[in-house]
């Protein structure tokens, strides 16, 4: 009787330690659930926005003279969604990796500026810092193409400099795919560096998709104006530079209407420049209504005289489920 009632004794202990070591969780105790969702969706911010309800914000600060302006606190910025104050829940400024993409325009138009567009890789690439990185698409034709996946190398491609200039505009469906490509980074801040001379021609994608994607994605646009007007002066009307400047005012990026020489070279340093020295804040929308509607963002600071840019909204987008 004692033998048995020692082994059942024995077998209730045992029973009871595998529960607790079964019931023992991953020690994160000071995580925050919904900030490590954000930080794991980080290379789709439209996953985030949807199923995080989490809307992440890049912000360039600048001062008269256009200089970046750094060590702004927290409580000096305020964020509106159509006009409603917002919760500031998380807000940084270090001068972080980003990754971009270059979007090259290889339409039949572009064949006296493919030089200047090598140019532009080149000196782009030529800016990267520890930890950036860099991919290079092309649309022309009826294709959009990746020349050169991410990497953190200074050196482009050898197919950029044997690029060939033909056919359609395709730049809807090429702003679609560079994103697409952009979302599935880890980097908080990204960016699509637009080369291009006009307005598309042949895209399956109409304007309003691809600005729904880049905005929904957190994605800001960079655009070199490389048009006949912009370059030459010729004075012609299209309205592929107001498409352009479209995309970077509601992205928050920026428009480089005169790219030629040394203000082209100008361009692709400002744009490293800028990437590096940004403000990133988040907040949890008060409207969580999944409609597909545009939810416009407006970001205020207390100091007067600075310039904010950042981007204009977003598409509050339904669960894919």
């Amino acid at each position: 009787m004692r033998y048995w009632l020692t082994l059942l004794l024995l077998l209730s202990s045992f029973i009871v330690l595998s529960g607790v070591q079964a019931q023992d969780p991953p020690r994160k105790d000071n995580e925050k659930p919904r900030e490590s969702s954000a930080e794991d969706n980080s290379g789709d911010d439209e996953k985030i926005s949807v199923e995080t309800n989490l809307v992440v914000v890049n912000v360039t600060i600048t001062d008269m003279r256009d200089r970046f302006v750094t060590g702004l606190k927290p409580e000096e910025f305020s964020i509106l969604e159509d006009q409603v104050p917002q919760r500031i829940v998380s807000f940084s400024f270090t001068e972080t990796p980003f990754s971009a993409v270059i979007l090259l325009d290889t339409s039949a138009s572009m064949e006296p500026k493919m030089s200047l567009a090598r140019a532009a890789c080149a000196r782009f690439a030529n800016g990267l810092r520890e930890g950036d990185s860099v991919a290079i698409y092309t649309f022309g034709g009826s294709k959009i193409r990746m020349l050169q996946d991410f990497t953190e190398l200074r050196d482009v491609a050898d197919e950029v400099w044997d690029l060939k200039a033909e056919g359609d505009t395709p730049l809807y469906d090429g702003v679609i795919t560079a994103s697409n490509a952009l979302t599935r980074r880890s980097e908080k801040r990204r960016a699509i560096l637009l080369v291009s001379d006009g307005a598309d021609t042949r895209s399956r994608h109409s304007l309003e998709d691809a600005i729904r994607r880049v905005t929904a994605s957190g994605i800001a646009v960079y655009a070199v104006d490389l048009s006949d007007s912009a370059l030459y002066h010729s004075g012609s009307q299209d309205n592929g530079a107001q498409v352009l400047k479209e995309f970077c005012v509601k992205t928050g990026g920026r428009f480089f209407r005169t790219p030629g020489g040394s203000k082209l070279r100008d361009a692709f340093t400002q744009t490293v420049e800028e990437l590096r020295n940004q403000y990133t804040l988040a907040y949890e929308p008060t409207n969580e209504r999944r409609d597909g509607k545009w939810r416009a963002i407006e970001v205020r600071l207390n100091r007067p005289k600075l310039n904010i840019r950042t981007r204009q909204g977003y598409h509050a987008v339904k669960s894919r489920g």
